[in-house]
């Protein structure tokens, strides 16, 4: 009797159950104990691989999606890298609207995938005809047989962490997690997540980690829109210039801002002491912590669970290139060894 192939039916069967890792030397300085949430361990490389094979399956059940439907989505790049694959794999079409502020090598990668991409300009309102939330809105409009994903208003996103992400950690910490810190952008990973962990104990903290140049902390504190709090900023998929719908503020404790120079540098400390290749919104992540640490946040018995939403190969040509920390003015006199690692011999 010949014995069963061990196979996966497809790249999709990859998704979720992603590793807890230890943090050792970043957070060596810091009381308590760290654990990093790799998302990067998803067959797309980022967190929004769950969401992405949630809402679309969804869809079908419901029969929204058909053959020969097309998918349109609004995306800083990996939503739309994950929906791209999805779409790949169960035969739809797939259009993205991208904003310009995503690196290049995203935005490369969607087209390697198959994807039909439009590069909108990242610094207009959000109502504005020419920003990626219209834009995509339009093209479903003029879309015959199309679905909208729609993520920053689309409670499935917060429903697939809900039934996932939060799961997993509970279970990987055997419930003895006491913070979670996450990264807030269309909030459906901190909401779904936080919403979980809450109902299994709700003395779990849960820190927002928001950029200067959002909205979302003010808005969570005072529950107003302050317009005036909108600026630009680098850091891709952190942070919002309008309120996302898949956000639960209600389950969110506090938000802690983090400056885009910072986060680039601890991206890059990241990968140097842990071994991690992780993205810019990892490096926001750790970045919070480290702050936090300095306002006496965690104590000696804090079990804090950072989630690390995706992986460092999609900045190659942002944090992880000297040229742009330089570009940004991000290297000074404390810095400049960074980029005296390469040696050309002649």
């Amino acid at each position: 009797m010949k014995q069963q192939i061990q196979a996966y039916n497809s790249v999709l069967d990859l998704i979720g159950k992603t590793p807890l890792i230890r943090l050792n030397r970043i957070t060596a300085p810091f009381s308590g104990n760290f654990f990093a949430k790799v998302e990067a361990f998803n067959p797309g490389h980022s967190s929004k691989d769950r969401i992405a094979s949630y809402i679309i399956e969804e869809a079908e059940r419901q029969g929204i999606l058909k053959k020969g439907s097309t998918i349109i989505e609004t995306t800083s790049g990996n939503t739309g890298f994950s929906i791209a694959m999805v779409s790949i794999v169960k035969g739809y079409d797939c259009i993205l609207a991208v904003s310009s502020k995503s690196s290049k090598d995203k935005i490369d990668m969607l087209r390697s995938m198959g994807a039909k991409v439009y590069v909108c300009p990242a610094h207009v309102s959000a109502d504005d005809p020419r920003s990626y939330y219209q834009v995509a809105k339009r093209l479903h409009e003029e879309t015959k047989g199309s679905i909208y994903i729609n993520q920053y208003f689309n409670v499935l996103n917060m429903e697939a962490h809900y039934k996932t992400t939060g799961p997993e950690i509970w279970e990987q910490t055997r419930g003895q997690i006491t913070h979670l810190v996450a990264c807030s952008g269309t909030g459906g990973t901190i909401s779904g997540t936080a919403r979980y962990l809450k109902e299994q104990n709700p003395d779990i903290k849960v820190i927002g980690v928001d950029a200067f140049g959002s909205v979302l902390k003010k808005y969570h504190e005072t529950g107003e829109f302050d317009n005036d709090e909108i600026y630009p900023y680098r850091i891709e998929g952190l942070g919002k210039n309008l309120i996302p719908e898949a956000t639960d503020f209600t389950v969110i404790d506090k938000f802690e801002k983090v400056t885009d120079e910072e986060s680039a540098h601890m991206t890059r400390d990241i990968s140097r002491s842990e071994g991690l290749f992780v993205g810019y919104t990892s490096g926001a992540a750790i970045q919070a912590v480290k702050q936090l640490s300095a306002q006496n946040e965690f104590d000696e018995n804090s079990n804090v669970v950072v989630i690390f939403p995706d992986h460092g190969s999609r900045y190659m040509s942002k944090v992880y290139s000297d040229q742009w920390m330089s570009d940004q003015g991000f290297f000074d006199s404390k810095r400049v060894e960074e980029t005296q690692q390469i040696q050309v011999v002649k």
